[in-house]
């Protein structure tokens, strides 16, 4: 069940759309359209041989969200006019927003931009059609998970209790020593990662390794040598982005960010997590032990 919906514009300012509670926002959400997943065009050949036709690709189309509100007096004291004025501020045409949706089991967000905002204002029941469209067709989880191999794994929490004064009880973080991990995706497609790399000293060729797929992802520090006068050395960070779209390697030195793409080994394989178990590991011809490593993901949603 859909608890709520809230809405991020372009400036940052947000509103928080209740479905049991529709007084506290002004907007009694009758409908929404697009929360399933997308359509998906798929392309096939035919072949006068043969009965039926050959498969050649597909692809998912953008998410179309279409809202049906009605206006309502708010706790506040906001009128109708209120309300429906306020509908300006937050779904401005043609503007990028997010929206993040909450249910019983799952937090859920995208964005899009608004294509229409079409009040009737003369009805007995003045309201708004707001058609939302989303380039990306996804909906991705509203926090990052992430896997620490080598590190500290933060574990605090709030609310906590502490049942000793004496007694060290609370844990504040997990020391992790692998160089071997197991991400768990539950994604319903799949996905690209980002893999963060501290170093505390010099560090020579690192690799990276899907085990379970025998992909690869070499860092040579010749070439990052021959492209910014050192190899790793102690406070360097890697960034390495693999989602689609967004693929990207960034080497962060002394509050520098610099491009070192040209830097990855020929044979390089950009990861993606595929739903279940992936088994990722990372070596380095020497300096181990002076790496800190982990790495992130979301989980993509087709729909809610």
């Amino acid at each position: 069940m859909i608890k709520s919906i809230t809405v991020t514009n372009y400036l940052g300012d947000s509103i928080k759309l209740e479905l049991g509670r529709p007084e506290k926002s002004g907007f009694l959400i009758v409908s929404v359209s697009g929360l399933g997943p997308s359509k998906a065009n798929i392309n096939t050949t035919e072949v006068s041989t043969i009965d039926g036709s050959l498969f050649n690709s597909a692809r998912l189309n953008q998410r179309n969200f279409v809202f049906e509100f009605i206006f309502v007096e708010t706790i506040n004291g906001e009128s109708i006019e209120d309300v429906r004025q306020k509908s300006y501020k937050y779904f401005p045409l043609k503007k990028k927003l997010d929206l993040l949706i909450e249910t019983d089991n799952r937090i859920a967000k995208t964005t899009g931009y608004v294509e229409s905002n079409e009040p009737n204002i003369f009805s007995s029941r003045e309201g708004t059609q707001i058609s939302i469209i989303c380039p990306d067709p996804n909906f991705y989880s509203a926090d990052n998970n992430t896997t620490v191999f080598y590190g500290i794994e933060p574990v605090f929490e709030f609310p906590f209790s502490n049942e000793s004064l004496t007694d060290p009880l609370i844990t504040f973080g997990n020391i992790q020593l692998k160089t071997e991990n197991v991400i768990t995706y539950k994604g319903d497609t799949e996905i690209g990662v980002t893999i963060h790399i501290h170093a505390i000293g010099e560090v020579e060729n690192i690799t990276i390794y899907n085990t379970g797929t025998r992909e690869n992802m070499r860092i040579d520090t010749v070439k990052l040598e021959a492209l910014t006068g050192s190899g790793i050395v102690a406070g360097d960070d890697i960034i390495i982005k693999t989602q689609k779209g967004d693929k990207s390697v960034t080497l962060i030195r002394e509050g520098q960010y610099i491009n070192i793409l040209n830097c990855l080994g020929r044979e390089t394989d950009w990861f993606t997590l595929a739903k279940g178990d992936n088994i990722f590991a990372f070596t380095a011809e020497s300096g181990t032990t002076n790496l800190r490593f982990w790495i992130e993901n979301k989980v993509i949603y087709e729909g809610v």
